[in-house]
């Protein structure tokens, strides 16, 4: 059996309502959880917000859009850092999960363990 990396025991803990984990609603991470290309990012929820980061560790990449919402109506934003501009709004869980992949760069993932920015890579 392989060992559990950070971001899917980080995803794995959040969806178990375990108590030393940041938690968001339910829905949201599910709906985020059930997309592989965000279940390969680092989830962050954090004041109704659900961010989705390219690492592990502070500090953040912050540079991919994120869901604000609840089970009932999401919000999708585009990355922190920009204008807070909206992508979609009135979105179910999964509609809002979706719109995020949609918007996701080409490169992006899955997380690396560490902070941002990412290593550099060695030259030959």
């Amino acid at each position: 059996m392989t060992e559990e990396t950070v971001v899917e025991t980080t995803w794995r803990l959040m969806r178990e309502g375990h108590p030393g984990v940041r938690r968001g609603d339910p829905a949201v991470v599910a709906a985020a959880h059930a997309e592989p290309r965000l279940r390969a990012l680092f989830p962050f929820p954090s004041h109704g917000a659900l961010t989705f980061h390219r690492n592990t560790e502070f500090p953040w990449s912050n540079d991919l859009p994120f869901i604000v919402g609840d089970a009932h109506s999401c919000v999708v934003y585009a990355p922190l850092g920009r204008r807070r501009r909206v992508l979609g709004e009135s979105l179910t869980p999964r509609e809002a999960a979706a719109l995020v992949v949609a918007h996701l760069p080409p490169d992006c993932g899955p997380a690396f363990e560490g902070p941002w920015p990412p290593p550099m890579s060695s030259v030959d």
